[in-house]
């Protein structure tokens, strides 16, 4: 019953921020009372013609100049591991999720020389418009709480949302359309058929296939197969489960 008060009480505060120095505040008081000692939360909004971004965090001064210096947002496995995990989860557990290359070992280490030792991660990703996670950290000479890691999920769930409200939701915009036969030849494709081989699951010749690749790629203005089949599933016409189950049953 106490974590129960303790989780309102903490989500409160953080839905009730109204600028980024406020959210700031109420994750840093939601870090220190879940027994962490740092945190950081990252959002990134995606599409329309005015992507934004908000990061707070409270990260060790000698660890943030080297993250920003040597650009490793984009090599980070923690946020690597959020695109595979659909709840919050400890760094330790970071080789379940991904493979860990020793690029990331060698970050990994040189984040716990300088404060960041381990950490949880709560991540939220919708695909085409908005990436973020919020993680909270403990230093070398503090240890994870496991009994209050269920707070911490719903207080990162908590504050990505304020994140996502101050940001602001991207203006919709128009979105290409296809037929439902270029549909399936790019869905097709997406799979690993050739276009000879499209023609033949789909019972038309392979020129027409290509043409109905020709015509979406130039919808989408996009000049390779690869980058038609990102848009199409960023943007729903197609689903992951639409690849991967027919890959994994095959």
């Amino acid at each position: 019953m106490k974590q129960y008060y303790l989780t309102e009480e903490l989500a409160f505060e953080i839905t009730n921020a109204l600028t980024q120095d406020e959210l700031f505040t109420a994750l840093s008081a939601a870090a220190e009372r879940l027994g962490f000692d740092h945190f950081a939360l990252a959002y990134d909004r995606r599409g329309g013609s005015t992507p934004a971004s908000l990061l707070v965090h409270d990260y060790p001064a000698a660890w943030a100049q080297v993250y920003v210096d040597f650009d490793l947002g984009g090599a980070d496995p923690v946020r690597r591991a959020g695109e595979r995990s659909m709840t919050g989860f400890e760094w330790r557990s970071l080789p379940d999720l991904i493979p860990l290359t020793k690029g990331d070992r060698q970050m990994l280490e040189v984040g716990r020389e300088n404060g960041i030792a381990d950490g949880f991660t709560v991540p939220r990703h919708l695909p085409g418009e908005a990436s973020g996670a919020c993680s909270f950290v403990i230093g070398p000479n503090s240890r994870m709480q496991e009994e209050v890691l269920h707070v911490a999920e719903i207080v990162g769930a908590v504050a990505l949302s304020a994140a996502r409200r101050l940001v602001g939701v991207a203006p919709p915009k128009g979105r290409p359309t296809l037929s439902e036969r270029q549909r399936e030849c790019v869905l097709w494709t997406a799979r690993g058929k050739t276009a000879s081989e499209v023609g033949a699951i789909l019972g038309i010749s392979e020129e027409t296939v290509i043409q109905h690749l020709k015509t979406a790629r130039d919808r989408y203005d996009v000049h390779c197969r690869q980058m038609l089949i990102l848009c199409a599933l960023f943007d729903g016409l197609i689903g992951f489960a639409d690849i991967y189950d027919w890959w994994h049953d095959h």
